[in-house]
Formats: structure tokens, sequence, C-alpha cells
């Protein structure tokens, strides 16, 4: 560098030279197969680490002192085989409430959720009613709802009512979740850019087939991960309707058999059905989510 405030241009790298410019390049052009082994490592690594880990926990508990206490009243291989089949056959029944209370709520909540965007205000008393009806289904435990309707409905012997308490079960279940749900919906409805609405009523779309041929599409891929995320915990909440209903689920063939074997395994075989449904519904909010963030990014689903 000359002296003074000049600055002498010989001395500063070439375009594109300089190994630091190089090495960038190389990473950026020519390492595509660097980078798949190094993600290959990563990935061995990561499921070794866990592969130890898992190991060790296992480890120390099979050698644990009561260990073979545990064993015989949670692991059973007997009672496994002998109790399963039966716990199998009643858990249809938990898979048949499931899917009747997700079709109403998928619908309600929708409606819920249009009604709480109306704008207006000729619409505050619905959104009103609305906003009342959220805040109280999400504030009761769901388990109480059960119990409510489960064993209140059917003592009042109203005319015209079921007194089935397996029916109010899933009553409680649609109540509850569709709470939730219009949320998730209304998450949706408030994604979609105002510029969408817009260009559909400069089309001279009238602003019901706005709403249901452009705004409620994508906000249901929008929120599509969300709404898969509540059908896993409806799944799973299912197994409270078995506390009041006669119908035997799951659950209730689970505890029939435990209390009659003096054996916990029963309860391991419910667990183990209600997991090989939420688990490829959880892998499957998973791939949702990465093809949501690949289109949102131009890229590749990983």
């Amino acid at each position: 560098m000359s002296s003074g405030n000049a600055y002498d241009l010989s001395e500063l790298p070439a375009p594109g030279g300089g190994p630091d410019q190089g090495d960038r390049r190389s990473r950026l052009f020519g390492g595509k197969s660097a980078l798949r082994k190094e993600g290959a490592k990563g990935v061995a690594i990561a499921v070794l680490s866990t592969v130890v880990v898992l190991g060790a926990i296992v480890w120390i508990v099979v050698h644990s002192k009561n260990w073979p206490a545990v064993k015989q009243a949670f692991f059973n291989g007997q009672e496994f085989k002998d109790t399963f089949p039966r716990i199998a056959r009643a858990f249809v029944h938990n898979i048949e409430w499931c899917l009747i209370a997700e079709a109403f709520i998928l619908a309600f909540a929708l409606l819920l959720a249009i009604l709480r965007n109306l704008p207006g205000p000729v619409f505050f008393p619905l959104r009103l009613m609305v906003i009342v009806y959220t805040d109280v289904f999400r504030g009761i435990p769901l388990i109480l709802l059960v119990y409510l309707l489960g064993f209140g409905i059917p003592s009042l012997q109203l005319p015209g009512l079921p007194n089935s308490a397996a029916f109010w079960g899933i009553v409680a279940l649609i109540l509850c979740y569709s709470a939730y749900v219009a949320e998730v919906y209304r998450a949706g409805l408030d994604s979609v850019h105002p510029s969408q609405t817009a260009a559909a009523r400069a089309l001279g779309l009238s602003r019901w087939k706005t709403l249901r041929f452009v705004v409620v599409p994508q906000a249901v891929r929008n929120v599509l991960p969300p709404l898969l995320n509540d059908f896993i915990g409806l799944q799973k909440d299912t197994a409270i309707v078995g506390f009041v209903a006669l119908t035997v689920d799951a659950m209730k063939q689970a505890q029939i058999d435990q209390s009659g074997d003096f054996n916990f395994t029963p309860l391991l075989c419910a667990t183990l059905l209600f997991l090989l449904i939420t688990i490829p519904l959880t892998r499957l909010v998973d791939v949702l989510i990465s093809r949501q963030r690949a289109r949102r990014l131009g890229g590749t689903a990983v």
C-alpha cells in the first residue's frame, strides 16, 4: 500500500482469485458430493448417538432391582397375547367415534370461523356468539364436558333426544374440538391476502363465491398440518368417551382385562394401538409441513 490516502489496487486479489474465493466456489458449485457425504455423516452420528443413549437407558432399566416385578406386571408376553385381540376389536369403536366426530367438527368449525370473520356491524351479534362459544368450550376441560353431557342429558329423559351416553360423549368431543378448530380455520382465513378477495370481486364473483372458490380453499391448504394435529388429539381423546359409554372401547376393555388378571399389560396393549394410529399421522404432518415450506421457498421437499 502506498503512502498517504492512496491505495495500490495491484495489491488486492483479482476477482475470483484467492484461496477463500476458490474454496467458496468449489463448495457452491463442485461440492455436491461432499455435501451429501457430510449430510450422511451427520445422520450416521445422530443415529449412533440415539442408539447409544437409548441402549444406556434400557440397560439401566433392565438391571434395576425391581425390573423382574415390573416386567411381570407391565410386559407379560402371555398376557399381551391373550388380551390384545379383544382390545383390538374394541379399538374399532374408538376409530368410529373419531371419524364421526371429525366429520362434524370440520364442517361446524368452518362455519364458526366464517361467522367470526363476517364484516360489518350488522353481524356483530353473530361474531359475539362465536367468540363466547369458543371461549367457553375451550375453557372447559374435555373430561368434565364428557361427564356433564354423557351423564346429565340422559338423566333428564327429554323426549326426542337420544339417551345414549356414547352419543353425548361424541357431542362433547364435537363441541370442544370445534372451538379449537374454528380458531385454526380463522387463522387460515386471515392468512389469505386481501388482494385475493379484491381480485375475485373485480372479476365479478359474489362475496359467497369468493369465499367458497378463492378464500376457503387457500385457507384450508394453509392450515392442513394443524388440522391434522387436532385430528391426532381427537383420536386419543376418544378414550375419554369410554368412561361414560356402555360400549366397550379399547380403554375400557383394557381396564376390564387389567382388573380381571391384576396385570397392567392390557393397558400397554391399548397404548400400542393408539400409537399405531397417531405416529403415522404425526409423520404425515411433518411431510405436509416440509412440502409447504418447499413450495414457499421454491425448492424441493426434504
